[in-house]
């Protein structure tokens, strides 16, 4: 990332100013970024909150630029970020990246048990699609390493039906049953990550797979702009919001400029292992698991 060097006023005043693509303002140079892999410029302080709304709201593990037609779809360098935000966001971004690693490095886990939290480690096997046996060093707690429960040899894992209690002690069985209509813990119908849902909306959106649905049906809403959905049958009148506002907000998300970060409708944080993450509005209390930083409704 560069930023241009100070130079005298009486310079500056023949040098036409710099458009910013974020805000569409116009800015001399000194007032302007480059991010180093692009070589997009934007005025610092829009590139400064666009950042620093991406690492708060848990959205990105890799900041991409934020022009949507960036010709070499460029991502902004740790460094760069670092010297835009400030100590604890800096702490927190690498915290998310920590997390992403581990969910996509295939030898390695979370330890299910909501007391422990520990990183486990999951030896190479002939067939990775068989499941294995996974110890954790911390607790010494035994479970299955493709569905998280107890270790069961010789028994094939259970669909998404498992209650979690097997691998969540002292926890109801029935809080988490997925075929509630109104269970506060459910899988995302398309990648089947655990999802919570404390308050807000009953329009979702998975963070792992970008997949939006209804939470009481499980019905996609990817094409359902209108949110039809929600005028007839059992979540007939459901949706929590206002059908204006969150028609109005996803219009405003769609006509605002393209380089905007876009606020979602509803935001579900993934849970690669329970315990799930927390959807809350922003008035609800924040996720216990650290793994999983808390989303907000958008509309709230």
């Amino acid at each position: 990332m560069t930023t241009a060097r100070y130079r005298p006023t009486w310079e500056l005043a023949v040098d036409p100013l710099v458009s910013c693509k974020l805000c569409l303002g116009e800015f001399p140079l000194e007032q302007m970024t480059t991010i180093t892999q692009c070589q997009c410029v934007f005025c610092t302080l829009c590139l400064k909150q666009y950042v620093e709304l991406l690492i708060k709201e848990g959205l990105e593990t890799a900041i991409s630029c934020p022009d949507s037609a960036c010709p070499k779809r460029g991502h902004l360098q740790e460094n760069e970020i670092e010297c835009m935000v400030a100590t604890d966001m800096m702490q927190r971004y690498k915290k998310l990246q920590f997390e992403r690693e581990v969910l996509l490095d295939p030898c390695r886990t979370w330890c299910p048990s909501s007391s422990c939290q520990a990183v486990c480690q999951i030896k190479e096997a002939e067939s990775p699609a068989l499941p294995q046996l996974v110890r954790c060093s911390v607790c010494t707690l035994e479970f299955c390493s493709a569905c998280k429960a107890n270790w069961h040899p010789g028994q094939a894992c259970q669909e998404s039906n498992l209650p979690i209690t097997s691998f969540l002690p002292g926890e109801n069985s029935s809080f988490y049953k997925s075929e509630e209509d109104d269970a506060p813990i459910k899988r995302c119908p398309k990648c089947k990550v655990y999802i919570e849902r404390d308050e807000g909306c009953a329009q979702m959106m998975c963070k792992n797979c970008k997949h939006a649905f209804c939470w009481y049906c499980l019905e996609s809403l990817d094409d359902d702009f209108l949110l039809i959905h929600y005028d007839k049958g059992p979540c007939r009148n459901k949706l929590g919001h206002s059908r204006a506002s969150v028609i109005w907000h996803r219009t405003q998300v769609r006509t605002s400029p393209p380089l905007s970060p876009p606020p979602l409708p509803c935001l579900c944080r993934p849970a690669h292992v329970p315990p799930p993450p927390r959807l809350v509005c922003s008035r609800a209390a924040s996720a216990r698991h650290p793994a999983f930083p808390n989303s907000a409704c958008s509309e709230c």
